[in-house]
């Protein structure tokens, strides 16, 4: 191991320990879970059902979080002594503490996920799968292009995850790139790794189209829709709905142009549309889209009660509103940066390949510190 790549270990292994917001957190939540532990172990309350069922209802939700914590600070004393090793003479035992180093930095990092899974307070919809929203904004045909970018990268990172996806409707631009992209996205809590991707996408870059190379500045929206569970519970009065049934368009093979497939579905109150046109059936298209559609309502209604409660919602790392600019995407310096939580990264490339892990980690850390 070359002593760069030593540095880096090291580096790594102290990440956590200058985050001393969330390990004090996490040693409040320790001392507390031994503050229930030993109320519980008191005959008195014991006998008191209903403070009794109290606290065993805390403790189980402080168990692994205090758990991870207490594993977490004995790796780092092991890191300690293994770094403590390397700084040996002997070279076999050298060699084998930095083999060592390199394993505990891999299990600390794996760790760390774990903590941070644990304390980040669960949504109701977090185990949901969701519906997908990639619109162009401001920018012409650069924020269409923008917009296959961010549609690129999304669906390598659900390959990786293994999750799988269907198109709903897709709006191509007409020098490349997508107007409009609407994806269902199936997967294990989707939209708990996803839901902070709401929001508008800004990117600053030269144009293919640019001449004297300036920099222009364009934006793409994204929305995360959680699916609703059981669309027949929702009360949707047929007559505020208006169907249109159209000719596809676009890649789609034979039926293309030739049957009325593609549905168009308008809820009159709202004003919200739903299209579907990628499947030949249009049965199976205007269930997709009803399905799409009542997850919209569903969720402007949730929007409609937020509103009330903003006070209460400063802490959070943002509201979804499509409006809201979250993350600009600077192509000349490779520079990503998402202003929510003030986090910059210069691995724009690496990131719009799909990897959006790091970010997603720093986003859900984010609402710890709080």
């Amino acid at each position: 191991m070359n002593s760069k790549s030593l540095q880096d270990l090291k580096s790594l292994s102290s990440k956590i320990k200058n985050n001393k917001e969330l390990v004090n957190k996490l040693d409040d939540l320790r001392i507390k879970y031994t503050e229930i532990t030993e109320k519980l172990d008191d005959p008195n309350v014991y006998k008191d059902r209903r403070l009794s069922n109290k606290l065993h209802k805390e403790k189980a939700k402080l168990e692994k979080p205090v758990e991870y914590f207490l594993d977490y600070n004995q790796l780092l004393i092991q890191i300690n002594e293994t770094e403590n090793m390397i700084q040996s003479d002997d070279t076999e035992l050298k060699i084998i503490a930095e083999d060592d180093l390199k394993k505990y930095v891999s299990e600390k990092l794996k760790l760390e996920n774990q903590i941070i899974n644990s304390l980040v307070e669960k949504d109701t919809n977090d185990e949901k799968d969701i519906f997908l929203e990639i619109r162009a904004g401001t920018g012409g045909d650069e924020a269409a292009i923008f917009a296959g970018n961010l549609y690129k990268m999304y669906m390598k990172f659900f390959e990786k995850n293994k999750w799988t996806t269907e198109l709903l409707n897709i709006n191509e631009g007409d020098h490349g790139g997508y107007k409009e992209v609407i994806l269902k996205v199936l997967g294990k809590n989707v939209y708990a790794d996803l839901k902070f991707e709401s929001g508008a996408h800004r990117v600053q870059r030269v144009p293919e189209t640019e001449t004297q190379g300036r920099i222009h500045t364009s934006a793409a929206t994204v929305a995360i829709l959680p699916i609703a569970d059981d669309i027949d519970d929702i009360d949707i009065n047929p007559t505020d709905l208006r169907i249109d049934t159209y000719r596809a368009s676009g890649a789609g093979g034979q039926h293309v142009n030739k049957t009325d497939s593609a549905v168009r579905i308008t809820h009159i109150p709202t004003g919200i549309v739903s299209e579907c046109q990628e499947d030949r059936s249009q049965h199976k298209n205007k269930a997709k889209a009803m399905s799409y559609l009542s997850s919209r309502i569903v969720m402007l209604e949730k929007e409609k009660q937020k509103a009330t409660t903003d006070k209460e919602r400063k802490n959070q790392v943002g509201t979804g509103d499509r409006s809201e600019r979250i993350r600009t995407y600077n192509f000349p310096q490779g520079r990503l940066t998402d202003h929510r939580i003030n986090l910059t990264m210069y691995k724009l490339d690496s990131i719009l390949d799909g990897n959006i892990e790091p970010l997603l980690e720093e986003l859900k850390k984010s609402t710890l510190n709080k």
